[in-house]
């Protein structure tokens, strides 16, 4: 017990893959194996093996990515206890949620995260919560109103009957909580239970009757700040709904409600803009040394999760560099086998937690606790000396803006000092707060560039996390029993699409900017094998491009009776590594308690997303390079959380379809594959003096369209569940234009 003080208040655990290494490896030998034969087996380089070399090279450089980044997975194991023991005050901590839309993310959804994040299992008086409203929704505003009533009950209950799920729907809707404990705990929870729960019920009917209404209510009194508003071009509106006058631990939480200035002549940009504006807010009110940031869906599952990361944080050996605390996206309401390949169990098990045990996870955007002095800029031995406080206040205006009380603020958060507000309630500073959210504030300072969250991408998470390890900071994953936080996944094929496309498009645009890995590791702190365990990443736009042209140069091959893959006895190349590859991840999803079904889906959708949506992203990332247009950000829909979320429904993993171009991509490329087998089959293709089509170039094009399997049975389905006819069109045009140019090529040749 001596050396009780001395124990770390978190341990970071290397896992042993030796087994899984070593096929990774082998996999490696493979595709240097089959570059070697592309080299040395022909005296004929034209453009169609120029083609294949490149895109085969792209494959193989990818696998050492992935093979880096897979290599040294650790887990973090925090000790609560040791935490309790050694720290007599619990530091206060801002809660920041952000929401853009009352349709797309409807406001019940945005009620349930902020009530359990109110009902956290930390002392009230230590939390502030801050709710972004970048759509200026009077509903919103409405349920954020409703659901602090509510919580004057939840909360107390909550934490009276140590509830684990607080989140209401939640709690409410999963029957092997709540009946368990109706039916074991006394007369007395009974009561209450069945209470909370008509209170509960009451209140998601209010607000849905209110949503379902085409004029609500009438915009007076609270709401008259809301009159002659429009979503993007209004004043700032700043209320406080919940204040804790008299800083009690066992009363409710602050609760914040934000919605920033915008101008149409203004650049608001997107998630990062609402996250700058924030972190100003929050310094301003409660200054709080961490954060935690979670998007509008993400509920807490954990009530004990931020003692879990103030482990980390506050670790005197191994927590000082920490800069976020990263904890996994997992979700509630995931369709039964993952049919639309959204829900990444496979890649946080085995990619994020590698990155885990090198500089740590890449920032995911939600789900994250943050420290403030390295979000506001400082580097890791600055926090340490406490030098960055002592710049002088002109240079202060300069990075953070012309706020005398935000500068105020900022000095403590820098310095790491105390920063007191307990004398003043956040109503006294909304004219100051109102100043530093309106869209001219951050003209000529540092937000958005060196500090805060980073512009220029519409995936903000990515770049603003390296910026930080580019200082020198680390980040650690998170990972308690139970989980921190569980979400909402994107309900169908569109919004999966359209989440997998800004991705693609955001991360290709940060891989070619000034914050990618390469400029971090070449110039910056991010340590090599960091740095290059972000490609995997970054890279996704190229992945599609480069799988989009190989997948092009197989039905080409079949419709020109040419071939880029080997034949005869050297087939067994390719053929060895598709199946070692497949057997390899197969069992990668059985060892972690996945099923054969999820695995397949996962594999499938791989090859639809990075021939569809990713690509679609790399050519929109390319416009927006190249000064041609600027890409939009499509807010993923979250669906009502009207239900446990048990994914049964038959028909929720069907595909649907509408006329977005992410399905034109995936219907053209199905097509082209279509049209290729048909030429085969029919003995339609040119005759040829030299090597002809072999079996190779038949299995790749008939197993991509094993994959696109679904598209194929959207050609002949009706309604939402078959590809529209206009979509169709456009498809089998741009198809045709392609089997027309590969003939055209043979006919010249």
């Amino acid at each position: 017990m001596a050396n009780q003080g001395h124990l770390p208040l978190y341990e970071k655990i290397w896992l042993r893959r030796k087994f899984q290494r070593l096929i990774d490896i082998l996999i490696l030998l493979l595709l240097i194996l089959l570059l070697n034969y592309r080299v040395f087996s022909t005296n004929t380089f034209t453009l169609p093996w120029l083609l294949a070399f490149s895109c085969e090279s792209w494959f193989t450089f990818t696998w050492i990515v992935i093979l880096n980044a897979k290599w040294s997975p650790a887990v973090t194991k925090t000790h609560l206890d040791r935490l309790q023991q050694r720290v007599i005050e619990l530091p206060p901590v801002d809660l920041l949620v952000t929401t853009a839309d009352p349709v797309l993310e409807p406001p019940i959804i945005t009620a349930n995260t902020v009530l359990s994040l109110l009902a956290l299992d930390y002392p009230s008086n230590k939390l502030a919560c801050y709710v972004s409203d970048d759509g200026c929704s009077p509903l919103t505003f409405y349920a954020l109103l409703e659901a602090s009533k509510f919580a004057n009950f939840w909360v107390p209950f909550c934490k009276k009957y140590n509830v684990q799920v607080r989140a209401p729907f939640r709690y409410f809707s999963d029957s092997d909580v709540a009946t368990t404990k109706r039916e074991e705990d006394s007369p007395e929870f009974k009561q209450e239970w069945s209470r909370m729960k008509d209170m509960y019920d009451n209140l998601s009917q209010k607000i849905e009757d209110v949503t379902r209404k085409s004029i609500p209510f009438q915009l007076d009194g609270e709401f008259a700040v809301f009159s002659n508003t429009d979503q993007r071009n209004h004043p700032s509106i700043i209320k406080v709904i919940l204040g804790n006058k008299e800083d009690l631990s066992d009363e409710l939480p602050h609760l914040i409600y934000i919605s920033r200035e915008k101008r149409p002549d203004y650049p608001h940009n997107y998630k990062a803009g609402a996250m700058n504006v924030l972190a100003r807010v929050s310094g301003l009110m409660t200054n709080a040394p961490f954060m935690l940031n979670v998007d509008c869906d993400m509920v807490v599952n954990n009530p004990k999760i931020v003692q879990h990361a103030l482990c980390i944080f506050m670790d005197s050996k191994s927590g000082k560099d920490v800069a976020f605390v990263q904890c996994f996206q997992q979700f509630y309401d995931g369709i039964k086998d993952d049919p639309f390949g959204n829900q990444w169990v496979a890649s946080f098990e085995y990619i994020i937690r590698g990155m885990a045990g090198l500089q740590g996870p890449f920032y995911g955007g939600t789900n994250t606790f943050h420290r403030r002095n390295a979000i506001y800029g400082l580097y890791p031995d600055e926090d340490q000396n406490g030098n960055k406080g002592k710049i002088v206040e002109k240079t202060l205006i300069q990075q953070f803006g012309s706020s005398k009380k935000f500068i105020k603020s900022a000095i403590h958060a820098l310095e790491g000092s105390a920063y007191s507000t307990n004398d003043d309630s956040p109503s006294n500073f909304i004219d100051a707060a109102i100043q530093v959210s309106d869209c001219g504030y951050e003209h000529g300072t540092c937000w958005g560039k060196q500090m805060g969250w980073l512009y220029g991408s519409i995936s903000e998470d990515v770049p603003t996390g390296l910026n930080m390890q580019r200082k020198g900071w680390r980040s650690e994953c998170c990972t308690p029993d139970p989980i921190a936080f569980t979400g909402c996944a994107p309900g169908g094929l569109l919004s999966t699409m359209i989440q997998q496309k800004r991705w693609a498009s955001g991360l290709t645009v940060v891989f070619f900017g000034r914050h990618s890995p390469v400029m971090g590791t070449l110039f910056g702190k991010i340590q090599f094998r960091a740095g290059l365990s972000y490609c995997w990443l970054t890279n996704w736009g190229l992945r599609g491009a480069f799988q989009v042209c190989y997948a092009a140069l197989i039905a080409y091959c079949l419709i020109t009776n040419t071939n880029i893959l080997p034949k005869g006895l050297d087939l067994w190349i390719p053929i060895t590594l598709f199946v070692i590859y497949y057997v390899h991840t197969l069992l990668e999803y059985l060892s972690i308690g996945l099923s054969i079904r999820h695995w397949w889906n996962n594999q499938r959708m791989t090859i639809i997303r990075t021939t569809s949506a990713w690509f679609i992203g790399f050519l929109s990332a390319m416009l927006k390079l190249l000064g041609i247009s600027d890409t939009v950000f499509e807010i993923t829909q979250k669906e009502h959380p009207n239900s446990g979320g048990d994914g049964d429904d038959e028909d929720a993993g069907r595909f649907t379809f509408d006329e977005s171009p992410v399905f034109m991509a995936g219907t053209t490329f199905l097509l082209v594959q279509l049209t290729a087998l048909m030429i085969k089959f029919l003995g339609l293709q040119p005759a040829h003096s030299g090597n002809g089509c072999g079996l190779g170039e038949l299995i790749c094009s008939m197993y991509l369209v094993v994959c696109y399997w679904p598209y194929l049975k959207g050609l002949f389905a009706r309604g939402k569940y078959g590809i529209p006819l206009s979509t169709m069109c456009k498809s089998a045009m741009l198809a045709f234009v392609f089997v027309h140019f590969c003939r055209s090529i043979t006919v010249i040749s």
